[in-house]
């Protein structure tokens, strides 16, 4: 030890000792790691972004892959180099990855029990991918939540809702819920339910609606639609309404058709009943 002592004071031509000269080579070692390692995370972040949106791009412009898959495959990519460039910088800093990775297979049932909901969620992305209930575009309902899909990764879904805000839902909590895609078939069917007054001429009635509806373009005539008294209410004899239309077309139709069957009614001279309530004094 007292040599080593010895070796490390030993002055040097121009005055330093060796110790000092072994001091500066570890620090200009150190700060070159610490360099390196900025530059490999930096690098590797820019490089998960663009390989993600590159994937995310090619899929748009694909005929036989689409924007669901893209965006999850995209998603994929980006946190595969994000470990890769972990690993990297680890080994810049002379750490021992392959037994860092033993470690933690030693330790994956501790692991896998403490990250269950991040797994499951995981899993639920891929099985998402696979079996393809919704894909980006399309206007869904999944718990409690309405809206358009925007984006599909490995741990959320992100959807657009109505008055368009942003809603990231976890993957797990979609594929273990009912999901109700709107966008699916082509076609969907509108239904109202038109009540008249007891008094009023049922042949009449339904004449006016069915020629109000079927006056617009939207509607379909195959298959044909469906008007029949389906109630006698309180105040009301009730027609039940079904018909055909767009997909895209569905909800404007349905609002519209309320409007212009009441103006229809309104000027056949067809009464449209609400509830009344009689109120005896007894006070009098």
């Amino acid at each position: 030890m007292e040599q080593v002592d010895q070796f490390l004071t030993l002055e040097l031509r121009d005055g330093t000792t060796v110790g000092d000269v072994l001091t500066v080579e570890f620090m200009l070692g150190v700060l070159g790691n610490i360099v390196l390692a900025a530059v490999i995370l930096i690098v590797g972040f820019f490089l998960a972004g663009f390989i993600k949106r590159r994937i995310r791009r090619l899929a748009e412009i694909s005929d036989h892959v689409d924007a669901t898959t893209g965006s999850f495959l995209g998603s994929v990519a980006r946190y595969t180099i994000l470990a890769l460039t972990v690993i990297f910088v680890l080994q810049n800093f002379g750490v021992q990855t392959t037994s860092l990775i033993a470690l933690l297979g030693a330790a994956g049932l501790a692991i896998g029990l403490a990250l269950q909901g991040v797994l499951g969620g995981v899993a639920a992305g891929v099985m998402i991918v696979i079996f393809r209930p919704m894909k980006v575009g399309d206007f869904i309902a999944v718990s409690g939540q309405m809206g358009t899909v925007k984006d599909i990764t490995i741990f959320t879904t992100e959807l657009a809702s109505l008055d368009n805000v942003k809603i990231i839902i976890p993957n797990a909590e979609i594929w273990g819920n009912t999901i109700t895609n709107y966008s699916v078939y082509d076609t969907r069917r509108a239904e109202w339910v038109f009540g008249v007054g007891y008094g009023a001429n049922l042949a009449e009635a339904e004449r006016i609606i069915r020629n109000t509806i079927l006056s617009d373009p939207r509607a379909k005539t195959d298959p044909e639609p469906f008007i029949q008294v389906n109630n006698l209410g309180d105040f009301s004899v009730d027609f039940l309404v079904r018909v055909w239309v767009d997909a895209t077309d569905f909800f404007q139709f349905q609002a519209d058709m309320k409007r212009q069957v009441k103006e229809a009614l309104d000027a056949g001279g067809v009464d449209i009943p609400f509830p009344t309530q009689t109120v005896i004094r007894t006070d009098a």
